[in-house]
């Protein structure tokens, strides 16, 4: 595959056959954006699990301590909480109607769906829609709950979801290149400490496999997960 001159420039920058500590991987990253606007900053991960056990699955949220320069539209499914979700933040509220509209005019103009728990049964008949856009809330990451306000405000202080795909790899993004690198530390050692707490029992020998940083279009950084 042949790269930019901006690209290459880049990868100039890094020692492929470095493992970087995170403080060094996150002012790295920072150098090597190679793209005009303000790239993510994105980490991918291969964890020792098999997917396939349910004690090896590996799914939560965290709240990154300076959020990851995306902001969210919230859709809150609530009849009983509205003026709540409406002080919190959410950008839409509604019930019923809110999910009809998504079935019929295919609106899905927002990021994340919160909800009570009085909605699951007409959440759940939207399962075939929800399900594959990863909308779906779910009471393990903390969107369906009678405290929708505190919901809300955590997704908005920067809390994200976390999870493996079938191959037991991971990829979350953490911030911008605009961000100062003592934020992306910060960031970095959120998840890596979130993700060394939820490790399986199961698990034997290394726990990550591989553990890179890279910018939008930018070249991978190995970094030391420390696990």
């Amino acid at each position: 595959m042949k790269h930019s001159k901006k690209y290459n420039a880049a990868l100039e920058l890094v020692d492929t056959k470095k493992v970087y500590s995170i403080e060094e991987a996150c002012e790295l990253v920072k150098k090597t954006s190679t793209v005009k606007f303000d790239a993510t900053v994105d980490v991918s991960l291969h964890i020792n699990v098999d997917t396939r056990q349910a004690d090896q699955q590996i799914r939560g949220t965290l709240i990154l301590p300076h959020g990851n320069g995306k902001t969210k539209k919230i859709v809150a499914i609530t009849n009983t909480k509205v003026e709540e979700a409406k002080a919190a933040g959410a950008d839409f509220v509604g019930g019923k109607e809110l999910l009809e509209k998504m079935k019929v005019e295919n609106w899905f103009d927002f990021d994340i769906i919160v909800a009570t728990p009085d909605m699951m049964a007409e959440l759940g008949k939207m399962g075939r829609i929800l399900g594959p856009k990863g909308l779906m809330p779910n009471p393990k990451t903390g969107t369906v709950t009678m405290n929708l306000g505190q919901a809300i405000k955590e997704i908005k202080l920067g809390k994200v979801e976390y999870r493996l795909d079938k191959d037991s790899n991971m990829h979350l993004t953490i911030g911008r290149a605009s961000f100062a690198t003592s934020d992306l530390v910060d960031n970095l050692n959120a998840l890596v400490n979130q993700l060394i707490k939820v490790k399986p029992a199961a698990v034997k020998g290394v726990y990550i496999k591989s553990a890179v940083v890279t910018t939008t279009m930018g070249p991978s950084i190995k970094f030391n997960f420390g696990a």
